[in-house]
């Protein structure tokens, strides 16, 4: 039995989709923080990589639950950088996502279960 192969590189698309961002939310952030920097393919489309991805939702994590400013996102992800600790920081952040699809997940499925319509609580 064979394991799937590991996707490498995402489009634009896809990292919306895994991020619940808007397209240009993610144009915007690449033109405030310069380590969002994708890779362009030969169409000249954003690639992206897992650590970008990470990085999105560090960046996320900051600026939406943390309610830092985009100063305030930019300094505290140079703290993690100059301290060696951006990849756990960007772990966490994924983590964190994780948790909260999770819990609306279930919300979504105790609302069907007790036949609310979806999205009530």
């Amino acid at each position: 039995m064979s394991a799937e192969p590991i996707q490498e590189f995402f489009s634009i698309g896809e990292v919306c989709d895994l991020t619940e961002l808007k397209p240009h939310v993610l144009r915007y952030w690449e033109s405030q923080f310069r380590f969002l920097n994708p890779a362009k393919n030969r169409s000249g489309n954003r690639v992206y990589q897992r650590k970008e991805i990470e990085l999105v939702l560090l960046v996320k994590h900051l600026l939406y639950t943390e309610k830092f400013t985009l100063d305030g996102a930019r300094q505290k992800v140079e703290e993690h950088r100059r301290a060696g600790g951006l990849r756990g920081a960007a772990r966490g952040a994924l983590d964190a996502q994780v948790v909260e699809s999770l819990e609306r997940e279930l919300h979504e499925i105790l609302a069907i279960l007790d036949g609310r319509p979806r999205g009530a609580s």
